[in-house]
């Protein structure tokens, strides 16, 4: 069983930057075709920040685009996330997914925080 394991997070101030990671316990992130990165604030859906599949194809949330950027080695998945805002505090998730083989694995999140 694939274990993911988020860390990076923490309390920063508007304008502000954080580099969220994400391990897997077992498995080079090459093996995964698809990752991504997820947020929940309180009282909202979890919604979509970045998704990158295999081959570069990548996607962004519209309130993150221009701030946010998702990159991956073969020891872990990044989220560069730049010009912070009030509105981007919330738990922070990661996705990592084998769709060949119906794997999809969440890890238990990371909090961001941005002060006003």
């Amino acid at each position: 069983q694939v274990q993911v394991v988020e860390s990076g997070g923490g309390l920063v101030q508007a304008g502000g930057s954080l580099r969220l990671s994400c391990a897997a316990t077992a498995g080079s992130i090459f093996s995964f075709d698809a990752v991504g990165w997820y947020r929940q604030a309180p009282g909202k859906q979890r919604e979509m920040v970045a998704d990158q599949r295999s081959g570069g194809r990548t996607k962004y949330g519209d309130s993150v685009k221009g701030r946010f950027t998702i990159s991956r080695d073969m020891n872990k998945v990044y989220l560069q996330m730049n010009s912070l805002k009030p509105e981007d505090t919330a738990v922070y998730y990661c996705n990592l997914q084998r769709t060949y083989r119906s794997d999809n694995y969440w890890g238990q999140g990371t909090q961001v925080t941005v002060s006003s």
